[in-house]
């Protein structure tokens, strides 16, 4: 150790000395503990950095400096007196009267994601997270405390650094390593200052600033891993020689000749998971400078991520820069900035995922003459060959997003704070798409290749002001006071073209005009909205024990017609400090007892732009014989449309007992969304049949508990562990007088698989029972069904008694809502080494599987599950899975055999890190180095046939708003393995 000093001091908490508090030199294993007196004695040099801890209260790290003599106070380590952020301010969670969730920056880097999202998945209590496919850059689905709305976006509201950015911002844009924290706002108290689009849920992003990096001189970070992902377990197929089988005894069955008359090895057997899937890396580097002075604090940081995916030809790369700075420009005046710029090129992927399912082993890659294959000569008909999809054509999108913010802080007197933010927002995004005139589904039918260029620009700005008095009145009465006005406007542009006939690929989608300019199709369109808003917020305490919150916003929005366009979102919320209370003082069992409550109004937007108002459409007429273009009344207008309203109810207990050595939370929630917005049958003499209107109205509730304990600290063992767990009853109030509405998720199996029920979940899954197989002529005949019905075919139940198997039949078979979602983690340090291990999952959730129809009951022309190899045949009579071709002859309609148990167990993250001993290694100037191994989802426990049964098949928009839980064999999930380094000098 080069210029060694000795450093003294003395460790006090509640203004005694502390006995046998540790004091560690960070990044390594030396250290000392204090005496009776709260004494100790260290060696140290001027960039060592103290770590001060001691069982229940909270660890403080102090740089040395030029310091000899270094005194401590050591505060209780409360749950309840950490500082959360909460709509416009930061509050102690001890003060909370209104329920949030936290999520550190600790817990969102201990495992490398590519979005902020993905960590969220069972960290906080109340808050699912669905991760929607395996692709690079995938999103997830998150529902708050269940989902309100049917017609409208169910996704928490986004708001970076107090900027909104909505609930459709790419969360790529922000390199999660720069967060330093999250906090969700759930319930009423929390979300009302959010007005109209609180109704889901609000999420807190605050990214890190200077403060803390040291005294002037620059602290300098840097962030390196690399992962590899693996195929993860896949699901089971029959062999090449069983499907060969089974599509010849299908041909066989209805009388076709035999597709494969030869023995099997004359056939090509190709792996389709094996041709389309291949371990990938992933890379990525960070790098950020900090400080802070005075006046003045800065962190700047530049991130490169590239990430190859698991399916050929898909991939993305970020850049991401961001900066935020903070200056005093005197005792009453600051200012400052945050500014993040994202350049995101990303490989959508040639190849679906899905015809790794769906394609015979036995279809051949290539030609005799060494082409691409094209026919498919089961099916008989043009076939889209993946590998030459991958190898032809071109599917990329590019995208540049910028978000700033820029703010001036004027306190003109010691209690008052004035505050305004300027919040730009600039996204241009761009789509190539391109199909070779080579590839060979094309050259079976003499068609010529086809490009697309889609260009979306948006551009938006957000105003916020507020002002803020805080102020102690005697020795009893605390009273904070917030009023603002919020102005956002929002505008995108977007522009497409479409060419086909295009003779080559010389030029590819950069010269559409290379094309056949009769089949040209161009089209653009342009969305925007206003928003307006005046909000407050009083919050009271009397003798620090009895806690008051009142909170309202004022939003106006030009998505509604004249007269609809305002509403007015109040909210009032109330807390009780039980441990203040005399009657407590001589209990030794709870440090902190708090029970709160709110109750308010939240609101959903719930419609795009212009859904009040009717929308032309092309329509041709004919007019003295000669057919002439024209424009119609595509839908109705509905200046009457009102806002989707949510009044919450929240109670909740919070508790931090024996010390602080465990935290304690409990919630119970109760919701109801009313004015719901649905399409609604109307009498075809007004020329529609259906129109958007407020009819509709549906609840939530639920509960949900967290536990964080400290098990074990000493000076050289730390055990720590977590555990959410959450469970959410939705259900429909009512649908307009309708007593379900039919929801058609697949175009092929039709309606009548998913409903929206009055009294049942949002949505649930319907289908006629599956009895297995008809096992003889005579049960057949003593059904009484007239429809074909056929000895070893599908066997469904007459729910209705009318004879014949249709939608009639139709029951309830499950729902895609989990009866409890949770996340357990454990996290383990031992002198220099670190461990922890997390795992989460879901309980009473069902999966619609969409791929049961081709490869359970369809015929031979698609692969089947390999529990099909013992299906019935005349040698295997009792078996309850169909025979091969039986459905020719019997209809399959949606039942219970697409609906699978859905409760899965993973074990989403582990982590090994070792603090190297930076001193004792002579790396003078560094403050710490890490290096670390992690993997993510290496175990998955489940009983779904697909493996995986986390999946959102539909995305989180549009019908998959509602429509949750259904598995089509989404981009697999990868198994992460990562090596990585965190140095900070």
């Amino acid at each position: 150790m080069t210029n060694a000093q000795t450093v003294s001091g003395t460790v006090k908490a509640d203004g005694e000395p502390l006995p046998g508090a540790t004091v560690i030199v960070k990044g390594t294993s030396k250290g000392t503990t204090t005496d009776f007196d709260g004494n100790f004695t260290v060696d140290a040099n001027a960039q060592t950095v103290l770590a001060i801890s001691y069982v229940g209260y909270s660890t403080q790290e102090i740089l040395v400096g030029n310091q000899n003599q270094i005194n401590v106070t050591l505060e209780q380590d409360n749950k309840l007196d950490e500082v959360v952020v909460i709509g416009y301010g930061t509050q102690r969670k001890s003060d909370l009267t209104g329920s949030v969730s936290s999520v550190s920056s600790e817990d969102l880097t201990a495992v490398p994601v590519s979005r902020v999202d993905q960590a969220l998945q069972g960290r906080a209590s109340g808050v699912q997270v669905t991760q929607t496919s395996g692709a690079p850059g995938a999103g997830t689905v998150i529902r708050v405390r269940g989902g309100n709305s049917i017609t409208g976006s169910n996704e928490p509201l986004w708001v970076i650094d107090g900027i909104v950015v909505g609930t459709n911002f790419n969360l790529n844009n922000i390199n999660s390593n720069d967060i330093k924290s999250i906090e969700i706002l759930k319930d009423a108290s929390s979300i009302a200052i959010y007005g109209s689009r609180g109704a889901n849920g609000v999420v807190l992003v605050s990214t890190k600033n200077g403060a803390g990096a040291g005294s002037g001189k620059p602290e300098i970070s840097v962030n390196l891993y690399t992962s590899t992902q693996l195929v993860p377990e896949l699901p089971d197929m029959l062999s090449q020689a069983e499907q060969i089988a089974f599509t010849n005894e299908s041909a066989r069955f209805r009388s076709a000749a035999e597709p494969f008359p030869n023995d099997p090895s004359s056939y090509p057997d190709n792996d389709w998971f094996d041709l389309l899937l291949d371990p990938s890396p992933i890379y990525n580097a960070d790098v950020s400078i900090s400080g802070a002075t005075d006046n003045l604090n800065y962190y700047t940081s530049l991130n490169y991520f590239n990430q190859d995916g698991l399916v050929k030809s898909t991939g993305i790369e970020k850049y991401i820069f961001r900066s935020n700075l903070d200056y005093k420009l005197s005792d009453k005046v600051k200012a400052g900035f945050r500014v993040n710029y994202s350049r995101i090129e990303q490989d959508n992927g040639n190849a679906n995922f899905g015809n790794a399912f769906a394609t015979l082993r036995t279809q051949p890659i290539y030609n005799d003459d060494g082409t691409f294959n094209g026919f498919d000569e089961v099916v008989g008909s043009p076939w889209s060959n993946p590998i030459a999809n991958i190898a032809l054509n071109t599917n990329e999108t590019f995208s540049n997003n910028l978000l700033a913010s820029l703010y001036l802080e004027y306190k003109p007197a010691p209690n008052w704070v004035i505050r305004s933010t300027f919040s730009p927002e600039f996204n241009n995004t761009k789509q190539n798409r391109f199909t070779s005139s080579q590839s060979p589904h094309l050259l079976v039918v003499n068609d010529l290749g086809s490009a697309s260029v889609r260009t979306v620009a948006s551009s938006g700005w957000n105003n916020e002001n507020t002002i803020q008095y805080q102020s102690d009145f005697g020795e009893n009465h605390s009273v904070t006071a917030l009023a603002g006005a919020s102005f956002q406007k929002v505008s995108t542009e977007i522009a497409e073209a479409e060419a086909f006939g295009i003779t080559s690929d010389a030029t590819g989608f950069n010269n559409l005009g290379f094309s056949d300019p009769t089949r040209s199709v161009v089209s653009s369109d342009f969305t925007g909205f206003q928003i307006a808003s005046f909000f407050g917020r009083l919050n009271y305490a009397y003798k620090d024990k009895y806690l008051l919150t009142l909170v309202g916003r004022t939003d106006g929005s030009s998505v509604f017609a004249e007269g609809n366009k305002y509403e007015f979102y109040p909210s009032i919320a109330g807390a009780w400090k039980i441990t203040e209370e005399s009657f407590m003082e001589d209990q030794d069992v709870f440090q902190d007892l708090k029970l709160r409550a709110s109750y308010g109004k939240s609101g959903n937007q719930a419609i795009d732009p212009y859904r009040t108002k009717g929308v032309l459409v092309e329509a041709n007429t004919t007019l003295n014989g000669e057919e002439k273009p024209g424009l119609t009344l595509g839908r109705p207008s509905n200046p009457n449309l009102i806002w989707e309203t949510t009044n919450a109810l929240d109670i909740a207990l919070e508790a931090s007992l024996f010390g602080g050595k465990i935290f304690t939370e409990l919630n119970y929630y109760y919701k109801k969304t009313n004015d719901l917005l649905l399409d609604v049958t109307i009498p075809r003499q007004t020329g529609f049949t259906s129109q958007l209107q407020n009819v509709g109205s549906l609840e939530n509730k639920g509960w949900e508990f967290l536990v964080n304990s400290t098990n074990i600290s000493n000076t050289n063992f730390n055990w720590n562990s977590t555990l959410t767990v959450s469970s959410n009853k939705n259900k429909i109030l009512d649908l307009g007088g309708a007593d379900f509405i039919d929801l058609t998720v697949d175009a092929i199996l039709g309606s009548g698989n998913t409903r929206l029920i009055v009294g049942e979940s949002v949505p649930v899954f319907t289908g006629v029972p599956f009895l297995g197989t008809w096992k003889s002529q005579d049960e057949i005949d003593a059904s009484g069904l007239t429809d074909p019905q056929v000895v070893g075919g599908s066997k469904f139940e007459d729910v209705n008694g009318d004879h014949i198997i249709s939608n009639e039949d139709a029951v309830v078979l499950g729902s895609p809502l989990p009866d409890f979602i949770f996340g357990f983690e454990n996290s383990f340090s031992y002198k220099n080494w670190d461990f922890s291990f997390y795992f989460q999952g879901t309980v009473g959730n069902e999966v619609y599987n969409l791929r049961t129809r081709n490869h359970y009951f369809n015929r031979g022309e698609t692969t089947k599950f390999a529990e099909l190899a013992d299906r019935w045949t005349l040698d295997n009579p009792t078996s309850n899975i169909p025979r091969a071709g039986a459905d020719s002859v019997t209809g399959t309609p949606p039942n219970s055999e697409y609906v699978e148990d859905g409760s899965y167990l993973r074990l989403k993250t582990l982590r090994l890190a070792y603090n190297l001993p930076v001193d004792k290694m002579g790396l003078n100037g560094f403050k710490n180095a890490t290096i670390y191994f992690s993997g993510s989802n290496l175990l998955l426990f489940s009983n779904f046939r697909l493996i995986d049964p986390e999946a959102s098949n539909f995305g989180r928009s549009g019908l998959g708003n509602i429509a949750q839980g259904y598995n089509d064999g989404s981009y697999p999930n990868p198994r992460v393995l990562t090596l990585g380094l965190n140095v900070t000098f």
